[in-house]
């Protein structure tokens, strides 16, 4: 029994938050930390709302709730430190949360709306590492089904963590598993390039193979759609689009976009272009120089915005 189960006890709004948690992981199949966070959001929900309204939150008050409750839930949770991108993914969870509420007592779910955070336009457009995360857990979190979601995870954060072209991830093959610290990629013109594979990565795609349905043989493709074949680019873009719709980032944040970020947050760290240019698979070294570029106007931007002159 979870926790939150024995702490739903008499009470039933968190009765209801335990029963969304069960829905989640039987009927939804999410993994067992979506699970958690959601609960926790939820029960954070209803405390905020007993002390917004100064009396004990009943299932049904959940039903009657108005933008401004949301608005200031949002308020107290960014006043207390969370970001854009954790803020929109609670704001994501509470509606589902509520949408749970009206469906179990036979009520057309009607969740106030409300928009996610806004974001502030920077240069150069690329994922914070804060974003691409959240990008990620939120494609797993939105699948239909658990193994999908652990597929678009790894697909991801492969696409982040190594900077891949999102058509090079969709032509590996399950032969390359079990995987270690680096992954031979054959690129654009059939160049074969070495790239490195972090730990955070690794685990997220044993868990996706784990968990596939389809067999992963060696001549297999790594990543597989819903019907067994190789999975499309489309279909991951779509899954993107929705994540980002729900988190409220920024259209300019693609597949192509994580590999974008790649590069330039590996530049930002002190990385040299001969080896980022080995590292993104470029023919030459003018076509990596666009990320010089791309970094001279991050000091820009912050320069405009600390000078006293600017």
């Amino acid at each position: 029994m979870h926790r939150d189960q024995i702490e739903g006890e008499g009470h039933p709004a968190r009765a209801l938050a335990a029963r969304w948690g069960d829905h989640l992981a039987h009927d939804r199949r999410r993994s067992p930390h979506t699970v958690r966070a959601y609960v926790a959001t939820a029960h954070r929900f209803i405390t905020f709302l007993g002390d917004h309204r100064g009396e004990e939150v009943g299932r049904f008050a959940l039903l009657t709730l108005q933008p401004a409750d949301l608005r200031a839930y949002l308020a107290d949770r960014r006043a207390g430190g969370l970001g854009n991108s954790s803020a929109a993914r609670e704001l994501s969870a509470v509606r589902a949360f509520l949408t749970f509420a009206a469906e179990e007592q036979g009520e057309t779910p009607q969740v106030p709306r409300t928009r996610a955070p806004r974001r502030r336009k920077t240069l150069p457009r690329a994922a914070s590492p804060e974003d691409a995360l959240a990008l990620a857990e939120d494609s797993r979190d939105g699948a239909l089904t658990d193994w999908v979601g652990r597929r678009d995870l790894a697909i991801l954060l492969l696409l982040y963590g190594s900077g891949l072209r999102i058509a090079e991830a969709m032509a590996l093959d399950a032969g390359l598993l079990p995987l270690g610290d680096t992954l031979r990629v054959r690129g654009k013109g059939g160049k074969e390039r070495v790239v490195p594979v972090l730990p955070a990565v690794r685990q997220a795609i044993e868990e996706y193979a784990a968990a596939c349905p389809w067999p992963l043989g060696a001549h297999d493709p790594l990543f597989r759609g819903a019907r067994g074949g190789r999975l499309s680019a489309d279909m991951l873009r779509r899954s993107v689009r929705a994540a980002r719709a729900r988190l409220g980032l920024p259209d300019s944040l693609t597949p192509h976009a994580l590999r974008h970020s790649f590069a330039t947050h590996l530049l930002a760290g002190g990385a040299d272009l001969r080896s980022l240019q080995e590292l993104l698979g470029h023919a030459s070294l003018s076509s990596t120089q666009i990320y010089t570029d791309v970094d001279a106007a991050r000091l820009l931007d912050v320069y405009r915005n600390a000078h006293p002159r600017a």
